[in-house]
């Protein structure tokens, strides 16, 4: 059984996308809802938090030049945590005001992938974009509720994504060199575990992808080929994401939600909306950097 241990009482409405920075020794979250960014610096105990302009922050990454990338409802922001400065990049979806961006990540090539979703109604209104170093923005599909999971596996040959609405994880053919894919299958559902839904994901150096199940309270760790290899019990009902950090990339932090819950669900889950860190006796991989 894995060692759980709640290390930041963040009070998150929407805890989303952990990354491990090994530059700064950080882990970074967010808060959609806040919105804000969080920072943690395991050696310190040093827990920070950076208020964020905009109605909701969906996701992060790690930029090659310094600072971060926020994910935002109105497009891709440079972010140095340190001034605070937020300077735009570019917006993918400028003509859809009432959309917001939600989960992405970079692959390996620095481009970084990154799903929309509308605020108002949960309908298939959302798309996945690729957007590479020189900003171009690529539209690879559409018909998402809300899109989650997106991963990659350590070979760079496939894609993982989740729609958390249709309870599904996909996969897909990567061709990483040219930033394309192909080949879309089901790779796992939850269907049949209601009302728990895929949320965040990440992959561990042995290519085995660790799932947060939104609703369900718990992590699942998928083999290559889909099957279930295991599944820890978290302390709280709605996880949301997961990230391997640590210098030695061997702690794997998970992201929570308090949002969906009514006032006595709270008291009765005070941990909800934390940061949890547990030992999983596997080591995670390097988070990339977005080029642009």
């Amino acid at each position: 059984m894995a060692d759980i241990q709640r290390v930041v009482n963040a009070g998150d409405l929407l805890g989303e996308v952990p990354v491990w920075c090994a530059r700064t020794h950080r882990l970074w979250w967010v808060d959609v809802l806040g919105p804000r960014l969080h920072s943690l610096d395991p050696s310190k105990g040093t827990h920070r938090i950076f208020a964020v302009d905009g109605r909701s922050l969906g996701s992060i990454a790690l930029r090659e030049a310094g600072g971060l990338v926020l994910a935002m409802n109105d497009g891709l922001y440079a972010f140095d945590p340190e001034t605070p400065v937020r300077r735009p990049l570019v917006d993918p979806e400028p003509d859809m005001p009432e959309h917001r961006l939600n989960d992405g990540r970079c692959d390996r090539r620095g481009r970084f992938w990154v799903g929309s979703m509308s605020e108002k109604v949960f309908e298939p209104r959302g798309s996945l974009y690729r957007i590479d170093a020189d900003l171009s923005v690529n539209r690879l599909f559409g018909d998402i509720i809300i899109p989650n999971s997106i991963a990659f596996s350590p070979d760079d040959r496939t894609l993982y994504f989740a729609d958390t609405r249709r309870y599904t994880i996909w996969a897909f053919d990567l061709d990483i060199d040219e930033g394309t894919i192909s080949n879309r299958r089901v790779f796992a559902e939850t269907a049949q575990r209601r009302p728990g839904r895929p949320d965040g994901s990440c992959v561990d150096g042995d290519g085995f992808l660790w799932n947060a199940e939104y609703a369900g309270g718990r992590l699942v760790r998928y083999a290559p080929d889909g099957r279930i290899d295991r599944m820890v019990d978290l302390p709280v009902s709605h996880p949301t994401c997961c990230a391997f950090g640590g210098d030695s990339l061997d702690i794997l932090f998970v992201t929570s939600a308090s949002y969906p819950l009514t006032q006595e669900q709270r008291s009765n889950e005070p941990d909800a909306g934390g940061l949890f860190a547990l030992d999983v006796g596997v080591r995670g991989l390097p988070e990339p950097l977005f080029m642009g």
